[in-house]
């Protein structure tokens, strides 16, 4: 399996010529999704979900049954439903966004495992309930905490951690989320530049 980072939460999966996106939002760079057979959506916001690139992409969008997400032909997914988006196993896990203010109402939001190798979260911290290889951990947002992001990376117990949802920090604050998580996160971490393949 080939995973590629792109900025903030989008990373491209390949394996056998076959290609799944996941969270191709509006800082994302439009070529992760050349040659897509399949994108999902963890939630409806914009800095997952770009609109208006996926709307002429021809391929099937998978995305939480409650999301919002008007003019966008989507399939709907359920948290704990498994199902196949461009041959890859997927398993749909979580369901509700984090909270970022108690009084406000909260999205819905999937977390994915991709053939029970990759986990993507989405904005949510929810655990997978099994063994992944790779967790792709966000490293900044306005409902988390870098202790929370650490404590997560712990929970999981992945054999390996790539840091994501990063697209609002300057490089100061990059090079201190990367050392917590390397140095506490209790796995092997790693951030890649955006377009970087690991």
């Amino acid at each position: 399996m080939r995973l590629t980072r792109w900025t903030h939460s989008c990373v491209r999966i390949e394996r056998d010529g076959r290609v799944l996106v996941v969270d191709p939002g509006v800082w994302s760079e439009p070529r992760a999704l050349a040659g897509a057979d399949a994108v999902l959506l963890t939630h409806e916001h914009a800095d997952h979900a770009d609109v208006l690139l996926l709307r002429g992409l021809g391929v099937p969008v998978f995305v939480p049954a409650d999301a919002q997400l008007p003019d966008l032909d989507t399939t709907l997914v359920r948290a704990g439903q498994s199902f196949t988006a461009a041959g890859f196993t997927v398993r749909a896990v979580g369901g509700v966004h984090a909270a970022v203010l108690s009084d406000q109402p909260a999205s819905p939001n999937l977390g994915y495992v991709v053939d029970d190798a990759v986990y993507h979260p989405g904005d949510a911290l929810s655990l997978p309930k099994m063994a992944v290889g790779t967790l792709l951990v966000p490293l900044q947002a306005s409902w988390l905490k870098t202790s929370e992001a650490i404590e997560f990376t712990r929970a999981v117990a992945p054999e390996r951690a790539i840091g994501i949802h990063d697209a609002q920090v300057n490089e100061r604050a990059l090079t201190s989320l990367n050392y917590w998580l390397a140095e506490h996160g209790g796995t092997d971490y790693r951030w890649l530049a955006p377009g970087t393949t690991a």
